[in-house]
């Protein structure tokens, strides 16, 4: 059998790690070592994130729908209580996004949530 030589193999490996730290800063960017240690890294940022990124854009619709409630008297809590009592099946990210594109229909929205806990 003939002789397999790795050349190739280990070439298109360093390639490939080398092109995903493309950017990166010092010895990161060129030396396979470090750049692996640094992809290694970076991967597991990026995993985490993509979870913490869905916690802060929820975050931020409910902070801007407890803005929009308050300025009509009302609290956050009461208020989705009220949307369930009433039947609005509107998730947050709709929510927040009619409070801040469309505060008229959101003021209606609103009053029926409000109705619905009286």
């Amino acid at each position: 059998m003939a002789r397999v030589k790795r050349g190739v193999t280990s070439r298109a490996k360093h390639k490939k790690v080398l092109k995903a730290v493309k950017g990166q800063w010092g010895r990161r960017k060129n030396t396979i070592r470090v750049a692996r240690q640094a992809m290694e890294k970076a991967m597991q940022y990026a995993y985490r994130d993509r979870r913490n990124k869905k916690r802060d854009f929820k975050s931020l619709w409910i902070q801007r729908i407890n803005a929009g409630v308050r300025s009509e008297g009302i609290t956050y809590a009461k208020f989705i209580n009220g949307l369930s009592k009433s039947g609005i099946k509107l998730d947050r990210k709709i929510l927040a996004e009619i409070a801040y594109d469309n505060p008229e229909a959101f003021k209606t929205i609103v009053k029926r949530a409000q109705a619905a806990l009286n």
